[in-house]
């Protein structure tokens, strides 16, 4: 049988995706657009059977694209997010789209422990006092987490590991989640948000999900910590909330634009922590999600279930044209 064609999308070089993709053998024949830009991978896309996505969400499969790849049997999204893409579209066509779930939630839950901790303790404001010749003992007055009530939204493996990093500090940890719980930390979303000394936002941005968390409806004092997406967090009424004195202070590895632009108002509050999407990027999460992305490919082309559909086609990658 002859190679799979797969069109890689993330942001490497050529030579460097043969090289990642050295395991699959001769069973694939590597490709890449000629440009990083739309035209350049519906260019690509025609021939492609295998698509691996670009996490950085500039290249992703809307309907357009899907109707340009007729041969297209199986999308794999080397990232938790699958931003851009269009699930519908694909299911429609039969193609799968598979994720890769939980490789980044230790990385992404220390991130929001650790930007947690940054906030309460005033770390980043006694760094920069100190540094400017300061020594202000008594008026930073920081916080301690212990005994702190902690509100996760969303409760996939990064909320779940947030959950149990913040117990282990002592935190009154609870959760909310779009499919509801049996269970005594469940608490629907309005009583999470006004009650939270912190809350942690690590849910899919969707849909339902966009402008999910009203910062004007948080506890006096609260602090915000935003690993999902910029979209979740109404972002407009973040900096309002902010400016104001509703909130103490804001942790946010993602944004609505990425990155912020010059005159993006958060650049200029001092009671926020900025964070270049980096949360989930460890060399320890790295290798979990290679590996991820190589047994998927190798299951994909062996004609076995691949693990992590999110929209619904079957997990058994079937070639749509063989020779």
């Amino acid at each position: 049988m002859s190679p799979w064609n797969l069109l890689a999308l993330p942001p490497l070089p050529e030579d460097v995706m043969r090289h990642l993709l050295a395991p699959l053998g001769d069973r694939v024949d590597v490709h890449v657009p000629a440009a990083r830009d739309k035209d350049a991978m519906l260019a690509a896309l025609p021939e492609a059977e295998i698509v691996l996505g670009d996490w950085t969400g500039t290249l992703a499969l809307d309907a357009e694209a899907v109707k340009a790849a007729p041969r297209l049997a199986f999308v794999q999204q080397p990232s938790v997010g699958v931003d851009g893409h269009d699930l519908a579209a694909l299911a429609a066509a039969g193609v799968p789209l598979a994720n890769t779930p939980g490789v980044s939630a230790v990385a992404v839950a220390e991130w929001c422990l650790a930007a947690t901790l940054a906030l309460s303790r005033k770390l980043v404001a006694a760094d920069a006092a100190v540094r400017a010749g300061e020594w202000p003992q008594q008026g930073l007055q920081p916080h301690e987490l212990r005994g702190r009530r902690v509100g996760v939204v969303g409760y996939g493996p990064i909320g779940v590991t947030c959950a149990e990093m913040f117990r282990a500090l002592g935190c009154q940890v609870s959760f909310w989640t779009r499919t509801p719980r049996e269970d005594p930390a469940f608490e629907d979303l309005a009583t999470l948000v006004a009650n939270s000394d912190v809350v942690v936002v690590v849910i899919a941005l969707s849909d339902e999900t966009r402008d999910l968390i009203d910062p004007a409806r948080m506890k006096p004092g609260a602090l915000l910590v935003n690993a999902a997406r910029g979209g979740v967090v109404n972002q407009r009424a973040l900096v309002a909330s902010l400016r104001q004195g509703q909130l103490a202070g804001a942790a946010l590895d993602v944004f609505d634009i990425e990155p912020p632009p010059a005159d993006d108002p958060l650049r200029e509050l001092p009671n926020v922590l900025l964070s270049p999407h980096v949360a989930g990027v460890t060399p320890e999460a790295t290798g979990r999600l290679l590996a991820a992305t190589l047994d998927n490919l190798t299951a994909a082309i062996e004609g076995r279930e691949v693990d992590g559909v999110l929209n619904g086609a079957s997990a058994t990658i079937c070639r749509k044209f063989t020779e």
